[in-house]
């Protein structure tokens, strides 16, 4: 069963927008793609930057593309979409209750 974990506030995340925190020991990037809440994994698996420091969303496409060697990664599925890297990230549940964006605890 999954454990939510709440990591912002809707007001927070504006539309367009990203953040990074860390969930039950893990850094993940939640991002505000057209009013839908994502949630990767933020460490980016060419080089190890994060993605919420050194990252670049791009809402149309629904990717983020790592600004340390120009890795692109799918919010949506966490696919490695763009070399260098070729390793996925991992991809979180998100909700929202409330103005609470929760993510659900890595691992579940």
């Amino acid at each position: 069963m999954s454990e939510w974990v709440t990591v912002a506030q809707t007001a927070d995340v504006r539309e367009g927008e990203m953040l990074g925190t860390t969930v039950a020991g893990v850094d993940v990037l939640v991002a505000n793609v057209g009013g839908e809440y994502r949630s990767i994994g933020s460490e980016c698996t060419h080089a190890g930057c994060f993605l919420h420091e050194d990252g670049e969303l791009d809402q149309d496409q629904a990717v983020v593309t790592c600004q340390c060697h120009g890795s692109v990664f799918d919010l949506e599925t966490g696919e490695a979409v763009g070399p260098p890297a070729s390793v996925g990230v991992l991809v979180y549940n998100v909700r929202v209750e409330g103005d609470e964006i929760q993510v659900a605890t890595p691992g579940v």
